[in-house]
């Protein structure tokens, strides 16, 4: 018997059955014991094989091949991993310029762990009803610097109704995860897209601007139109997870493409001279933010800096 696990809270799973009801199931001890370091060996999206129990409940015997996933370490020091979703067509990242403010450094850690993983990404930028002037300087920069990377931005708000019937096109068909900071917005435009869901939402607290826990659990959610979408806890950090350093700048669209012009095959970027990408930087080609977590990234630091780039243009 087999399904797709649509529900994870840590100990039980809700399992979509192929042509059948869902049901709850739970993972067999031995499962747990096979060295993986991924404090969950199955994540929502996964298509599992089940046995069954007693009193109507199942136990997962194995994991299918997955398509993909992505994966993340929580904390910097820990050397757990935590896999937030399988078999994705798109990773979405929600993001907000304030209240809570999503940081640079989050955005391309999450994406370069997207790239890793080979899954397509794009980003949201929700609250476009609350935003001032100074908040749309710095949407330019980030829509610029995206842009440039080859990452579609879109522009929504789930309070006036702004975008969203164009984010409803993208998500038609395709299996898609919803990622971001807490109290970006993410449940509050999953109520938005799909009329019945009531996912609960909450407020962003008035000491630190930042967003509070309202869901706690990762699910899937069938779309009316077409598609699912995939809810996922609010997080406050993005650890990379398997990344080689001579690999770093593969997960850098646009500092990968210029790669190919510098004087050296193995260059980092840094300090080697003829450099397409540190000349491209200097010139503003590249988005200095970028650039500056690809350094960052590179010496293993995953700290956020506080975005510095407000009045930077990219040419």
């Amino acid at each position: 018997m087999t399904g797709r696990v649509i529900k994870s809270t840590g100990s039980w799973y809700r399992v979509q059955l192929h042509d059948g009801p869902s049901v709850d199931a739970r993972l067999r001890g031995s499962m747990r014991l096979q060295g993986s370091r991924a404090t969950n060996p199955v994540a929502v999206g996964d298509f599992v094989e089940l046995e069954p129990e007693s009193e109507g409940r199942y136990a997962i015997s194995n994991v299918l091949e997955r398509k993909n996933h992505l994966i993340r370490r929580s904390v910097n020091l820990s050397k757990k991993t935590q896999v937030i979703a399988a078999n994705i067509d798109q990773a979405i990242l929600i993001c907000t310029i304030a209240e809570p403010k999503t940081l640079l450094g989050f955005m391309d850690r999450f994406l370069a762990s997207a790239e890793a993983y080979g899954i397509p990404a794009l980003l949201v930028f929700n609250k476009m009803d609350a935003y001032g002037p100074n908040e749309m300087e710095e949407l330019t920069y980030r829509e610029a610097a995206y842009g440039r990377a080859g990452y579609p931005c879109m522009r929504v708000s789930a309070q006036s109704g702004e975008g969203i019937d164009a984010l409803r096109d993208v998500l038609k068909d395709q299996v898609s995860l919803f990622s971001g900071h807490s109290g970006v917005g993410k449940s509050t435009l999953a109520n938005a897209l799909q009329r019945g869901l009531d996912l609960k939402t909450g407020a962003i607290s008035s000491a630190h601007g930042q967003g509070q826990h309202t869901t706690t659990f990762a699910e899937m959610h069938p779309l009316d139109f077409g598609g699912y979408l995939i809810d996922t806890p609010g997080i406050r950090g993005f650890g990379l997870v398997n990344m080689e350093k001579d690999q770093v700048s593969h997960y850098f669209p646009e500092i990968f493409a210029l790669s190919e012009s510098c004087k050296y095959h193995n260059c980092t970027h840094v300090d080697e001279p003829n450099c397409a990408v540190i000349s491209a930087y200097e010139a503003h080609e590249v988005a200095p933010s970028r650039y500056e977590n690809y350094v960052r990234m590179l010496h293993g630091d995953e700290g956020d800096d506080p975005y510095r780039h407000a009045e930077s243009k990219i040419e």
